[in-house]
């Protein structure tokens, strides 16, 4: 039989983990220039591909925080280096395939899953990163 001791532990990290969550989604969206849940509501599978991808490329990271940090403190410090990892991953690979904005506005799919696809295996070796 599984014992509850760690069951305010485990409240503890799923709800910051989901504040972390919240507030990754939240500076995502005011960093890139265009509405993705606006655009996704329209059907813009780009912008869904693009966001789709950051999410998990932030999620993985604070996973790996929660599995591997010694303390809370830990595991919110390495989640706030993992949203920092993830803004910097969005602007570089916008400036280095220019005019993705634009591009994802547009619905083109090329450009939301070239974004997705970078934040998550940025996310990935990030994760893997954390694992000290």
């Amino acid at each position: 039989m599984q014992s509850l001791a760690g069951l305010a532990d485990f409240i503890a990290y799923l709800i910051a983990a989901l504040v972390a969550e919240a507030i990754f989604f939240t500076v995502y969206t005011l960093v890139t220039p265009y509405s993705e849940m606006k655009l996704i509501r329209a059907g813009n599978v780009a912008a869904t591909a693009s966001l789709g991808g950051a999410v998990l490329g932030f999620t993985l990271p604070l996973a790996s925080a929660i599995a591997h940090s010694v303390s809370f403190v830990d595991f919110t410090i390495w989640a706030g280096v993992a949203l920092v990892v993830q803004l910097v991953a969005y602007l570089i690979v916008a400036l280095a395939l220019g005019g993705m904005a634009r591009r994802i506005v547009d619905g083109d799919i090329a450009a939301g899953g070239a974004l997705g696809i970078a934040s998550l295996s940025v996310g990935i070796v990030n994760a893997a990163c954390m694992t000290y």
